[in-house]
């Protein structure tokens, strides 16, 4: 699997230079955007839905076992899918406010 995180690097930067310049007009919708973008996004990516796709991928889907994983994966993938959408959402509008 390919990862690109040019984005989240774009956040990282964006936050220090938020954080280095101290309290000007619209720093906190560029703050909170950017957290939301490295928290909500990548860090659950990471941290739930590539666990679930990777359990999903080496389990045999006939058996108990997948069939098990298979009723819980729908509802936990979906709701992390959820966070990531609003998360993503959030990310993208604070900026365009800050502007």
């Amino acid at each position: 699997m390919r990862w690109s995180f040019g984005t989240g690097l774009a956040c990282l930067a964006l936050l220090i230079a938020v954080l280095s310049r101290g309290n000007q007009p619209g720093a906190g919708y560029l703050l909170i955007g950017s957290l939301l973008y490295l928290f909500g996004t990548i860090l659950v990516t990471i941290a739930f839905n590539v666990p679930l796709n990777d359990a999903l991928a080496v389990v045999e889907p006939n058996s108990t076992e997948g069939t098990t994983l298979g009723a819980n994966y729908l509802t936990t993938w979906a709701l992390w899918s959820h966070v990531r959408t609003v998360a993503s959402l959030g990310a993208a509008a604070l900026p365009t406010i800050s502007l």
